[in-house]
């Protein structure tokens, strides 16, 4: 059984590899504002459903979106918890590096 910390370590992984291709971050983008069906950014990106669909399901994997059904249309939003998970460590390495620099002061 993973400890928590590994978990955590995980979906940082997840996330930020998730966020490392083009396609997923336009999807990102799309979906700051609101919760968008498929078709519709399909029609935004200009993206087959085919190829948005397996980019959708990276993000999906990576919990940076959550799915909701509504009769045969599937509808996606941001998980901003996750998002924020990652802003976090970002932020925490910004922190660090910024005590380093500080440290090493000539």
């Amino acid at each position: 059984m993973k400890s928590s910390l590994a978990k955590s370590s995980d979906q940082l992984i997840l996330g930020f590899r998730a966020l490392s291709d083009p396609l997923r971050l336009q999807i990102i983008e799309q979906l700051c504002d609101r919760e968008l069906c498929v078709c519709d950014l399909c029609d935004r990106l200009d993206t087959p459903q085919s190829k948005l669909s397996f980019h959708l399901k990276v993000l999906k994997d990576a919990q940076l979106v959550h799915p909701r059904q509504d009769g045969r249309w599937i509808y996606y939003r941001l998980n901003l918890a996750q998002i924020q998970q990652l802003e976090q460590f970002l932020q925490s390495l910004q922190t660090h590096t910024a005590n380093i620099s500080a440290s090493h002061c000539f």
